[in-house]
């Protein structure tokens, strides 16, 4: 084969850069495409994002204004239980294994093993008299309840237990060893298997609280996967 047949004629040449920028063309295009498409699917998501925001605030705001006449009615009588917090032994609370103890006889109904149609006001805290949680606006120095806790929504075994055969109204302090608590699959007070104490305020559920509380815990899932559905 002589060398002449080695090059390229001028229409050769042409055909070949026609096709390079056709080529170039479309990775340009095809880049545009994913990036316009992405920035589109980003904008998008980020309005989602603002609008169940938005939901979210509002109806957290409808919530608590529907909660405020119960904290109104609660407050001042459970605000005073405050004063039963204090340090405790772990190894002796850990060794009565449920402890429980009346601080005031309700009127209502009597709670039966597996009942969980009722609304608690509480406060939880640790062998060194330190609350991990309550339902006080601020343990320190509290305005306010916040909205009532649904049982409805699973609640630690020692709990469930220690509250069998309360009546509604009343006020029972319990006393719950760590495998009745949260056991070795949550860190709380200081380390697993923590003995804790509570002092619990059972009340009549509120079905319209209850529904707005469905309705806002609907919208924080929605919101969660908004922010993180792509990496679930």
């Amino acid at each position: 084969m002589d060398e002449k047949s080695l090059k390229t004629s001028r229409w050769q040449r042409l055909g070949i850069l026609i096709i390079a920028i056709l080529l170039l063309g479309g990775t340009v295009f095809a880049y545009l495409f994913i990036f316009m498409g992405s920035s589109s699917s980003d904008t998008s998501n980020d309005e989602l994002i603002a609008d169940l925001t938005e939901q979210y605030d509002a109806k957290a705001a409808e919530l608590e204004a529907a909660a405020a006449p119960l904290s109104d009615q609660y407050f001042d009588d459970f605000s005073d239980y405050l004063s039963e917090v204090k340090a405790y032994n772990a190894a002796s609370a850990e060794a009565e294994v449920l402890g429980v103890k009346d601080l005031k006889t309700g009127t209502g109904k009597t709670l039966e093993e597996g009942d969980t149609d009722y609304f608690a006001y509480y406060i939880g805290w640790c062998a060194d008299g330190s609350i991990f949680d309550s339902s006080f606006d601020d343990t320190e120095n509290p305005t306010a309840l916040n909205v009532p806790l649904d049982a409805s929504v699973g609640l630690i075994e020692g709990w469930n237990q220690g509250v069998i055969g309360m009546k509604l109204g009343g006020v029972r302090q319990l006393t719950i060893s760590g495998d009745l608590a949260y056991g070795d699959t949550q860190e709380i007070c200081g380390g697993y298997n923590s003995p804790l104490k509570f002092i619990i305020l059972a009340i009549e559920k509120d079905e319209d609280i209850a529904a707005l509380n469905s309705e806002l815990d609907d919208l924080y899932l929605q919101l969660y996967y908004a922010y993180y559905g792509s990496q679930l």
